[in-house]
């Protein structure tokens, strides 16, 4: 099983100045809510930036 995130750093918020920063918002955010989310095959969530705006997203895969 594995957990792959992936971020398009040329999306919303994250092509601005303040790439850095906004990747570290969504990290941390998505960092401390995965203890609520089942860790399973086919699981998946869209990843947005502080302006709700997708840049990407995370899933489980076999």
């Amino acid at each position: 099983m594995r957990f792959v995130l992936e971020v398009d750093l040329d999306a919303g918020a994250l092509a601005g100045e303040h790439r850095a920063a906004e990747l570290g918002r969504i990290l941390r955010y998505w960092g401390g809510s995965m203890k609520q989310v089942p860790l399973a095959v086919g699981e998946h969530q869209d990843l947005s930036d502080s302006d709700y705006v997708t840049v990407g997203s995370w899933r489980i895969e076999d």
